[in-house]
Parts: structure tokens; sequence; C-alpha cells
């Protein structure tokens, strides 16, 4: 092999660079250990809520605090937090929800409410198409109106369309393929707008690691918040409305001498309460060091409002500013406490009596590395009503001034016009705020009263960022549609602990089983495959981290059935080694050919190309975990082929050159799957009867029985509940069918105090209360089988559980089922067009296509069958949903691997053998391949098995369904492909004397 100290290099390196992406984790981990323990000593173990507050304060006190010195750089906690390995929901518990924002909310804003007959009935139209259609409700309702109007009427009529809102843009001389673009303009605008909004709440709200995306321009937002606890609370932020306001400002000068006298009154308050101020110490770690609790101090101060809040007076007019205060972020919820108490308020003055504190949108940075938030004072009201709302916002853009500095321009309708120009001019030469959900995005002062309606915002330090933002905030006013949640996974954490312990535990039985294998069945040479394979492991565990990608409980298993496949690339080279061996070619010269293209090369690339394929069509059509699986699958396939090529090459030409003995085989498994000579044609016609038997009979039960369809392809709710002693599905579903209005279907869910609990109760229906109503009805039908004392508190999902409650949840409304289903039966068909073409193209034969293909389509139809007469019997899930189908497209990609090492050996043959009949080629390349074959899907069976045994419930049928898929996708390989190949194949047998 040429360049090996090239290739040993970039393997040092790139085994040093995982090594460092990987220690972020372990750091980050150890950091988060800390705050659990600080938690648990200084709070009540009982009290969750409590706890998670308590670890929330400890991570934000060092969010910007040095806690790793690598010597030649140093991190602080959000720096190692966000190079650290993403966990998905599955291991870290949280929430995953898809909004809608409703494009027909929208539309009927945009038109004014109109009233216009033509306009409402294809609005309904759209309505009732939409829940057949895989088309966006935009599309459709174009559709409909150019179906109902006929012509008669335009979409820029005043009725409609042209209205004073949209009249720069829409007049009635504009046609409706013009229209059409302004409306498509205008609703994206409403998305992005939505789009920003959540991500400002999400950005607040103090996860780790969000991820908030859009989904194409389907008018949906994918937000994946992964630790979250406080469901509720979630659930609130991403589904409220946006309120902008615009409120009158009180100055620092206005509010300085009540915040004297607040902290005077916080003192008292405070008075046995002391802070201890540190002179002399060097401790820098110690958890209390961190949160301003010093033990080694020599002076005492008494605390007061101004321990946490840094007043910003003025010495004169000069510095009359509308930020009245900062505090550090870590300090804003006890500053927002003391604030509040009831002494507090009493020292207001009388023109202070509806004063609002608000804190910035966003923090600035000191030069200590604190993040600092600015407080405001607010005008408000007994009814706490602003003086304008947002809704009077027409639009709004980040512009340049004539000085090419940002600012924002801001458009008003003739209402807002009026009402902005009595407010600006009624505070000439003070400040007027702009709030967004109760969070200060700018607060410039004003110079007199502003009329006409159009505004330009600028000024201090502002940024293009900043500008945006504002802007940003601004059009948020006038978004007519709140995002609905058509789709939700909660996971506990308490749940996401167990399947990474679970997760763990089959990981290491599935790497000690292969381990053990490769040794027992190759001996020396098998031990060089194992450090490979531990080399690639670590690969593929850096490349994850490198990208930030998302490991999930799928993804894991993909790592692990990428350990078992990645295998069969070192079975193929050394089967290929050992059969030069036999040749009595010499040691040297086996492994040279076993390693080379006319060698086992040939077959891998082709084999893993196919399953690669199959990894990318997962990925671009799955979702959520799925893609996990998909990415962690095509990142193993790359790191295998280079570890199975290089590394173990490596490793073994450095035992050759050493003069070692590799023999390939032990004492034991010596002669295994030699001179094997089996006539496998011979027995086509029983295979054919044996496979359309079982097929036969798949289809028949499908018919009949049909297929148990998880939430993702039906829509409706699923729950995991866990209660404090074992328990009857039966009894439970009677229970609740009283308050389901219709039994739910429930099962036992791993263990026997765990059960799933699935129902469609008022999926159809959309109000903002609905799935609290439906949780409220589940907890009310469970109630008297729970643990005394139970309240709906504790029932409800989040935070970690003790004792009984939901450990997770689901929810998946009708119309994106519907769009998975499609998505999923693309993804099949698409995976199956693309093996076709590809091994047309490489093997230059429709009849090898053909056999690929139908022995693909026998797989699944198998599965499928299995699945649908078991599935009422067996004690686990045999939902039909997305994890199925990344099951069956795994299985596809296995079976087409295995069958494209045959079929590359068969071409081999052919070229070999010129004079041999064609079924003789076939039967000797069968046979020469079983041993492969056999050892292969041993391996992968072995993993799959740990996995299956000691992995999490939720993925109990994940995994049944690769092992079938592996045992049949083996089996048609051998039986079904071959065969098809070789009766569809041009070619006549001649015969031999």
């Amino acid at each position: 092999m040429q360049n090996k100290g090239l290739i040993r290099l970039f393997a040092i390196l790139f085994g040093l660079v995982s090594l460092y992406q990987l220690s972020f984790t372990y750091f980050a981990n150890k950091v988060e250990t800390e705050a659990e323990v600080y938690a648990k000593s200084n709070g009540d173990e009982k009290n969750v809520r409590e706890l998670a507050t308590l670890e929330r304060k400890y991570l934000d006190s060092v969010a910007n605090k040095e806690v790793v010195n690598l010597g030649f750089t140093k991190f602080t906690y959000n720096d190692i937090k966000d190079k650290e390995m993403n966990l998905g929901l599955d291991l870290k518990g949280g929430i995953n929800a898809v909004l809608q924002v409703s494009v027909k909310e929208v539309l009927i804003a945009l038109s004014n409410n109109s009233k216009s007959v033509v306009f409402k009935q294809a609005l309904e139209a759209a309505d009732n198409r939409l829940r057949e259609s895989n088309l966006r409700y935009l599309d459709l309702f174009f559709e409909e109106f150019e179906k109902i109007s006929n012509g008669a009427i335009k979409l820029s009529d005043p009725a409609i369309f042209g209205t004073k809102a949209l009249r720069e843009k829409v007049n009635f001389n504009k046609t409706d393929d013009e229209v059409k673009a302004v409306l498509e303009e205008e609703i994206n605008i409403s998305i992005s707008t939505a789009f920003e909004v959540l991500r400002s709440r999400i950005d607040k709200f103090g996860v780790t690691q969000p991820n908030i995306q859009r989904i194409g321009t389907s008018g949906r937002i994918q937000i994946e918040l992964p630790g979250a606890k406080d469901i509720e609370r979630v659930t609130k932020l991403i589904t409220s409305k946006a309120e902008l306001q615009f409120w009158e400002v009180y100055s620092n000068i206005d509010i300085q001498n009540y915040f004297i006298a607040a902290n005077t009154k916080v003192a008292e308050m405070l008075k046995d309460d002391k802070v201890e101020q540190q002179k002399d110490s060097t401790k820098t770690n110690n958890i209390d060091d961190i949160l301003g609790k010093d033990q080694d101090s020599t002076s005492v101060q008494q605390k007061s409002l101004f321990t946490y809040l840094l007043p910003n007076f003025a010495q004169d007019e000069r510095q009359k500013s509308s930020l009245v205060a900062q505090a550090r972020v870590i300090d804003t919820a006890m500053v927002n406490k003391l604030l509040k108490e009831r002494e507090v308020i009493a020292a207001r003055p009388a023109e202070l009596r509806y004063v609002k504190f608000l804190w910035d949108y966003k923090p600035v940075v000191a030069n200590d590395g604190t993040e600092l938030l600015g407080l405001y004072a607010i005008k408000s009201n007994r009814n706490d009503v602003a003086p304008i709302q947002g809704d009077v916002i027409t639009d709004a853009a980040q512009v340049f001034d004539q000085l090419n500095n940002p600012e924002v321009s801001m458009t008003m309708n003739s209402n807002g016009s009026n009402k902005w120009a009595k407010l600006t001019g009624d505070n000439a030469g003070n400040f007027v705020a702009v709030v967004l959900d109760d969070y200060v995005y700018t607060a410039p002062s004003v110079p007199g009263a502003i009329t006409g309606g159009r505004t330009s915002i600028s000024g201090g330090a502002m940024t293009v960022e900043d500008a945006q933002d504002i802007a940003t905030v601004l059009k948020a006013g006038k978004l007519p549609a709140e995002a609905r949640i058509i789709e939700m996974e909660v996971v506990g954490p308490s749940l996401g602990q167990e399947s990474i312990d679970r997760s763990l535990n089959s990981f290491l039985l599935a790497i000690a089983l292969v381990l053990v294998w490769m040794i027992v069945y190759y001996g020396k040479a098998g031990a060089y495959a194992n450090v490979a394979l531990v080399v690639n492991i670590l690969f593929i565990f850096g490349v994850l981290a490198s990208f930030n990608a998302v490991l999930t409980l799928p993804g894991i298993a993909g790592i692990i059935l990428t350990i078992g496949m990645s295998v069969d690339a070192n079975v193929i080279i050394f089967e290929r080694i050992k059969e030069g061996l036999a040749k009595k070619k010499g040691l040297k010269q086996s492994v040279e050919e076993g390693f080379s293209i006319k060698g086992a090369l040939s077959a891998i690339i082709d084999a893993n190309i196919t399953s690669l394929l199959t990894g990318v069509i997962l990925y671009v059509f799955g979702t959520g975990p799925i893609k996990g699986f998909a990415l962690t699958l095509m990142i193993g396939i790359a790191t295998s082929l280079f570890t199975a090529i290089f590394i173990t090459r490596l490793l073994i030409d450095g035992a050759t050159n050493k003069g070692s003995n590799l023999t390939f085989n032990t004492s034991l498994s010596k002669g295994w799957f030699q001179n094997i000579n089996i006539e496998f044609l011979r027995k086509r016609k029983i295979a054919y009867v044996i496979s359309g038997a079982i097929i036969l009979g798949g289809i028949v039960s499908i018919a009949t029985i049909g297929l148990k369809q998880g939430v993702d392809f039906k829509g409706g709710r699923t729950y995991t509940v866990r209660f404090d002693q074992a328990m009857n599905p039966t009894e439970v579903r009677a229970d609740l069918a009283v308050v389901f209005d219709g039994a739910p279907e429930v099962k036992t869910y791993g263990s026997d105090n765990q059960l799933k609990i699935t129902t469609v109760y008022k999926i159809e229906e959309t109000g903002k209360d609905v799935d609290d109503q439906v949780q409220k009805a589940l907890y009310d039908g469970l109630k008297k089988h729970l643990s005394a004392g139970t309240t709906y508190e504790d029932f409800k999902p989040g935070f970690e559980k003790t004792g009984n409650g939901i450990m997770s949840s689901r929810k998946v409304e009708p119309t994106i089922a519907d769009d998975i289903k499609t998505s999923a039966i693309y993804a099949v068909f698409g995976s199956l067009l693309v093996v076709f073409l590809y091994i047309l193209l490489r093997f230059r034969k429709v009849s090898f296509s053909l056999g690929a293909v139908v022995a693909v389509f026998h797989d699944v139809l198998i599965v499928l069958g299995i699945f649908s007469i078991l599935y009422k019997v067996m004690p686990f899930d045999m939902e039909i949903g997305q994890s199925f189908i990344a099951a069956i497209l795994t299985v596809v990609g296995y079976s087409l691997n295995d069958t494209v090492v045959i079929f590359d050996r068969i071409r081999e043959f052919a070229g070999i053998h010129t004079k041999w009949a064609y079924s003789e080629v076939v039967d000797k390349a069968l046979s020469s391949t079983l041993g492969r074959t056999i050892n292969t899907s041993l391996t992968t069976l072995l993993v799959m098995l740990a996995i299956f045994l000691f992995g999490g419930d939720s993925i109990k049928g994940f995994m049944f369904a690769l092992i079938i898929g592996v045992i049949v996708g083996t089996y048609s390989s051998l039986f079904v492909a071959t065969p098809i190949m070789y009766d569809t194949s041009k070619k006549k047998e001649s015969k031999k004397n």
C-alpha cells in the first residue's frame, strides 16, 4: 500500500481531533453534575421544580466563567456547551413541536376581513381540500378562488385584496398572477416574523442547544428544546400571540428617588441576611464562590436592593436616559421578586403608582464578561393597556440613513398615525418604548410630535442586527395568526436518562459480542479488525460532535448497526485473503489481492454505495429522530470504509512485514464454510413457492387484520404513563372510555407498571386549550389508579418523576399525519428507484437490477406481513410509523448490500470462467460467498439482538423489524435476487460435456 505514512498521520490526527471534540461533552457533563449537586444541597429534593430552578441558576452563574483550562486555551461553560455532542429528546428529555402559522388567518387579515362571498367560499373549499391534499393552503386557495370566481371577480378587487393596507402593492389593474406574487411575499413575511418572534422567545427560555427551523414554504416551524422540563410553560411560550405595544417611559431622573427609598426598604426587610465580601481567597472553582457565596470573608455588608440592581443615576439633565438600571442576568429574578414585595410597592410615590418594570430583550456583555440586562420603567395604568397596540403597524424595515447608519423605517395606518402623533407630541423630550412580549426592544428619545404615519428609529450604537431585530418586532405587531401546535412530542427527563442507561448497556454488549466473534473466527487478524472497529467508533462520535449533530435513540441504533455492517468490509477482505492462501499464493500476495479492486474493494464499494444512497433518501424525507438515524448511518458507512480499507491494512501489513504468520482463522474456525458446492438454482422453485406462500399469507393478513398505524400516520395522541403497581390494560381501557367518549387503545409498554395509551379524542379540534383538556381527561380517568396524593401537576409530563405520571407524550394532527405518510411512501419508492438505476449503471444489465428490486420488494412485503400477523400478540409496540419506515429502508439497504456482493462475485466468475455454464457460474459464486454472507449476517444479528433485548422499550419494534429484515434479506439474496436475475437473463445455458 502506498502513502502509508500519510494515512497513518491522517488517522492519528483524525483520532486526536475526535478526542478533542468529545472532551467538551465530558467537561459539560461534569459542570452539569456539579449543578445537580448544588441544587440538591440547597433545595428540597422532593420539589423537582425548585431543583430545576436551582440547576438553571448555577448554570447561568457559570455561563461566562472559565470552567476548562487546557493550558493552550480556556473555555467558559457557554463555550463547551456549544461544542458538546447534542442529545435528542429521547435521550435527554424535552419537547419537539411543529407549529403551523395559519395562512388562512393571514389571508383574512390581508383582505381586511373581507365579506366577499367568493372569497369566503374559496377559503371554505380550501379548508375542505386541505384534509386530503398535500398542497399548500395558499395554492389550494388560489385554485378554488379561480374556480369559484370564474373570472367574474379578481383578487385585486377592493372587496378582497385591493385594500388600503395593500394599496402600495395591489391596485385594481393588477392581474391575479401579480396579486398572487404579492400575497406570497406577504405570507412569507408573516411566517418569517412568526419565526423570529418564536426564536426570540426560545432564546430567553433558558434551555441549551435549542433548535428552530422553518419547514419549506408550508408555514410550518419546527422547534426542538432538549432538556426543557417545564412543558406547560414552553407550550404557552410558543403558542401565545405576539403582543407588540408602545408605551410612555419614565426616565432615570423620574425613578431614582424611588430606587433610593426602595433600597432602604429592602435593606430593612433583609436586615438578618448578610452578604459576605471576599478579600483574600484564591478559590475560583467552588460552587459557592461562583454564585457569590464566599466563605473566606473578613468583612460583611448588609444586603439591599442595590446588592442585585445597579441603578443608572443621573447627575444632571445631560445624563437623562430611558435606562433606569442594570442587573446581572442571574440576578433579574431576585430583582423582580424584590420590586414586587408589598412593602416596596408601598414606597412608590403617587405618580409612580402604576409603574411597570420591564427588562431589555437582550443582554450586554461587560468588560469582565458578565452579562447585564437593562431595566426600564414603563408608564402603565390601572387597566395595563398600552396607548398604542401593534396592530396599527403596516410595514417596517431596516434601512440606512443619509450617513449610511442603520435605522428602522416604520409605517402606521391612519388610526395609528393619529395616536402616534399624540403620543410623541405628549412626550417631546422624553422617551417611548417599543415592547414585545413584555421585553423592551428600544426606548428612543422623542424630539417632538411625529405626524404622517412614517417614523424612523435610529441613534445610539444601533447596529444592522439591532435594526433588523426591531423591524422584525414591529412587523410582529401586524401578525394576525397564532402559531398552533400540529405535532408535538414530549419526553420526560427520567425516561431520557433511562434510555441513556439502556442504550449504553446494549452498546457495550453489542461491541463485546462483535469483538469476541471476530477473534474466535479470524484469530489475530480478527484482533486487527477489532482495533479498526474501535477506531471507527471513535471517528463516528468525533464527527457527530464536530458538526453538532443530534444523537437520538435511533441514531445510537444506527451506530450499532454500522458496527455490525462495518465488520462486513473486513469479512469480505479476509475471505478473499483466505481464498488466496488456499490457492498457495503466499501471505503477502493474498493480502495484496484481498485489498485490491479486483479482490474485495469492488464489492465493498458497491455494497456501501447502495446503503449510502438509502441513507441519503432517508435523511431527505425523514424528520426528527429518523434524520438522526440516517445521519449516523451515513457517517458510519464513510468511517467504516476508511478504517476497514486503510487502518486494518496498516496493521496487517505491519504484521506480515515482521514475519507474523497470519492464517485468518483459528483452530476452532478452520475449515468453516470451505469447499462448499451447493446447487442453489436447482432449489429456486422451492424457494419461490415458500416465499410466495409467506407473502400471500402476509397480504391476506394485511387485507383482513390490517396494520397497526401509529399516530405518525393516522393522527392522534399517545401517552406513556407509569404507575406504582402492575396495571391491567383492559380495566384501564374501560375507565378511559368514559372520559374519552370511546375506548382508547391501551397496551403494556415495557414493564407491567407502564402503559401506552393512544386516543383520537378531540384530535380534530383546534382550540388553544384542547391539549390540556385531553390531558386533564386522561388524569381524571386514571386518578383511581394513581398513588394517593398525586395531583394533576404531579401527573403532567416534565421534570423528573419519582412516582407515577406521564413519562412521554406525542400528538400528531391528521393533516400533518397525511404529509408524514406521503413522505414515507416517497422515501420507500425513491430508494428503490435510485438503487435500481445504480445497479443498472454498475452492472449494465437489467436482469441484475430486476433481481435486486424484486428481492427488496419481497423483503418489504414479508416484514409488513409479519407485523400484520403478530402486532396483536407481541408484548411490545409494532406500530407502522416513521421509525418503521426507517427500519424498512435499512432493510432495503442491508438486503442490497448482501445482493450486490453476490452479484459482484457472479460478474467476476463470469469473466474468468467463460466456458462454464451460466448456472454453474451462479452456483459457484453463491457458494464462494456463503461464508461471508453467514458471517456478516450473524454479527449483524448479534448486534441487533443486543439492542432488542437490552435497549429501550421505544426501540423494540424498530429493532424487531430490522432483525426480521436481516434474516429475510440474507435469504432473499441467495434464493430470490440471484434466481430472478438468472431467470430474466438473456444468457442461454450451454451444456458442457
